[in-house]
């Protein structure tokens, strides 16, 4: 490849997640020098720490531009980035009859103003080559009932990659789409998520849900070529179109 992620300086907002655990794993096994970000810093220092005395942490909050000002100074001081992924999500799901403005707000925070105003903060802080990645999901593309303001917050992701790509270039921007991944998430969500499982599988293309592994080994492609950029990739087994 042209392009390696040895060296490359990452930083993962949203970083007490399983996916963002299994990205950073698979990053630092290339090389990579990853930092994790999140709200609570301790909890993110705690998720760096499992990772390895190597994984630095930071304080970032996507609701509040000026968390957002004082880790890009951090991060600036620190030399800059190559990469920036946010897997940063917040669930505001429900009937439109019961929807709350705050929850709505929250949702957007995290997957599309938070995102721009990374976008706004961090861009100069990328060095050629790099990029940014953000998580879009399935609900864009497969809506269902109570899951509006999880379509609308995810498919505003995908438009977003798209129009940053072509403000910042030659920076590039891109979203994965993640379909049903088997993630602790799963646990506070549904009653019984092997069930969920157990259906999405019987349906899906692919025959099974996902692994964070198989998000994590999509994102290093998209960070690791140099020549996608715009683009979202979907990684959800075919669920969509079953």
């Amino acid at each position: 490849m042209p392009y390696s992620l040895k060296d490359k300086r990452v930083l993962i907002v949203g970083g007490g997640s399983d996916i963002a655990a299994a990205l950073a794993t698979d990053l630092l096994q290339e090389g990579a020098r990853v930092t994790l970000a999140g709200r609570n810093i301790e909890k993110t220092a705690a998720a760096a720490n499992a990772l390895g005395d190597a994984v630095g942490s930071v304080a970032l909050d996507l609701s509040s531009e000026e968390s957002i000002r004082t880790a890009a100074d951090q991060v600036r001081a620190d030399g800059g980035l190559d990469h920036l992924v946010s897997v940063a999500t917040e669930r505001g799901n429900g009937p439109v009859a019961s929807l709350e403005r705050g929850a709505l707000l929250a949702a957007f925070d995290a997957k599309v103003v938070g995102p721009i105003l990374l976008a706004k903060h961090f861009a100069g802080l990328i060095a050629e080559e790099g990029s940014l990645l953000f998580f879009s999901g399935l609900a864009a593309w497969r809506p269902s009932p109570g899951l509006v303001a999880m379509a609308a917050t995810n498919g505003s992701v995908s438009t977003l990659a798209s129009a940053l790509a072509v403000e910042l270039a030659p920076i590039r921007v891109n979203a994965i789409s993640p379909g049903v991944i088997d993630t602790s998430n799963w646990d506070a969500v549904v009653p019984d998520k092997q069930e969920l499982f157990r259906r999405v599988a019987a349906s899906a293309p692919a025959r099974r849900v996902g692994d964070p592994s198989d998000v994590s080994a999509a994102a290093c492609a998209l960070l690791i070529n140099p020549y996608i950029t715009g683009e979202t990739l979907h990684v959800d087994g075919g669920a969509r179109w079953s």
